[in-house]
């Protein structure tokens, strides 16, 4: 049986980087459902994309290894604070060599982050989502939609402006 693969975010399609008032509105997007994966947390318990359906959801891929994840974070939890009604999905590039869940965690831990993370030890996500530097962002509906994304560091303002184009 062969299975379908979800189809890549095209460029034209889905913004690169969430300014929403050069985004079209939100009926005139076009509809892209984001790509779901599963994904462990620190006690091993699994979770899917799908398992959030009908939240809005801010998608993160990082690795400790990153020094613009590592400056990108601060605000994240910042913004996780500030926005509860958002899903933050913080995705660790667990591949075992470079990143490893026990490097991952002590990292938050030390850092004092207040946000959950998920560890991809699959690379799963990493793969759906065509994730090929560091950090990468996405912006998801709460109908399951890709609505924004970004490719490298995100300041405070910019990440405010993509949550407001997921919650508005």
């Amino acid at each position: 049986t062969e299975e379908s693969a979800a189809p890549a975010p095209s460029e034209a399609s889905v913004s690169e980087t969430p300014v929403p008032e050069e985004s079209p509105a939100a009926s005139e997007r076009p509809v892209i459902p984001a790509p779901d994966f599963t994904l462990v947390d620190q006690y091993g318990e699994t979770h899917t994309l799908s398992d959030y359906a009908g939240k809005t959801v801010f998608l993160n891929f990082w690795a400790t290894w990153c020094y613009y994840c590592k400056e990108e974070m601060p605000d994240f939890d910042k913004a996780y604070e500030a926005y509860p009604e958002v899903q933050f999905l913080m995705v660790n590039a667990t591949d075992g060599v470079q990143e490893t869940m026990e490097s991952a965690q002590e990292y938050i831990q030390q850092e004092g982050f207040q946000f959950d993370v998920f560890y991809d030890t699959q690379l799963e996500a990493v793969n759906a989502y065509y994730v090929t530097g560091f950090p990468a962002t996405y912006f998801i509906d709460a109908q399951g939609n890709l609505v924004a994304r970004s490719r490298g560091m995100l300041d405070y303002d910019t990440l405010v402006k993509g949550i407001g184009m997921i919650t508005e």
